[in-house]
This record gives structure tokens, sequence and C-alpha cells, in this order.
């Protein structure tokens, strides 16, 4: 392992190994944040699914996408909005109410608003490099509807 990349967040790691200018975050639109904020969030899950023992990929991916849909996205948000921060709410209603150019495939219009508003606060904390904040809040809106 090269010399300091053993330590850091992944945002400082990549920053580090690829280099790059630091860019506002606020200049960002919801739509990039959501982009960024749903791999984020897949990310999280898929290490708790795979985690929980050795199973087969479809078996796996089954199960991560029962997590990562518009729907549950939009309980997860639904059931934590009241205990984020005001900043947190704000970019949570910007992501919600921006203009979405596709469709939701399996989601009511709502849910995929809501999903899409969850994902650009994940995308927002991440590029902010506030993980910890990610996970404090998947973590407890999983336990809220009850997500092992």
């Amino acid at each position: 392992m090269e010399e300091g990349l053993e330590k850091g967040s992944l945002l400082a790691q990549i920053h580090r190994v690829f280099g790059g200018e630091e860019i506002d975050i606020r200049t960002y639109s919801p739509l990039t944040l959501a982009y960024i904020g749903d791999a984020v969030f897949e990310l999280i899950v898929r290490t708790l699914i795979v985690e929980k023992g050795q199973r087969a990929a479809n078996t796996l991916h089954k199960h991560t996408t029962k997590i990562v849909c518009a729907q549950t996205q939009a309980q997860l948000i639904e059931a934590v909005y009241e205990s984020l921060t005001e900043e947190e709410q704000d970019i949570y209603r910007k992501g919600k109410n921006t203009k979405i150019h596709s469709s939701a495939k399996n989601a009511s219009l709502a849910d995929y608003r809501k999903a899409t508003g969850f994902e650009a606060l994940c995308g927002y904390l991440f590029l902010k490099d506030d993980t910890l904040r990610i996970l404090q809040i998947v973590r407890q809106a999983m336990d809220a509807i009850q997500i092992e």
C-alpha cells in the first residue's frame, strides 16, 4: 500500500490519489448530488448485505434492491426527516423538488421525488466529507422502519 493512503475517508483518499481541485459543493445541482448519493447509499447497503454472510450474487442483489428502491428510500427519509438539521432538510427539499428528467420505473412519482431528495442529501454529505452523518441518518432510518 502506498505511504499515506491507509487512513482517511474514501473522499480524502480519492482526492489524494486522483488530485483535482476542491469545488464548492453548493454549486452542484440537486440531481448531481443525487447521482453520487445513490452510489454512496448503495455502497452502504451492499456492505451491510455482504457482511451478513456468503450468499449467491443474485441473492445479494435481491436483498440490496429491496432497500435501495425508491419506495424504501422514501420511507427512510420520512422516518428521519424531523431529526435532520435545517441545512439537511434544505438539501433534501431541493433534491425532492428538482425537475426530474426520467420516470420512475416501479415507484410513484412522490416516492421517486422523495428518494431523489434522500440521495441528494447522501451525496451532499459525502462531498462534504461527513460520512459519519450519512451513516447516522441511514442507521436511524433503517431502525425506524425495521430494516435489518
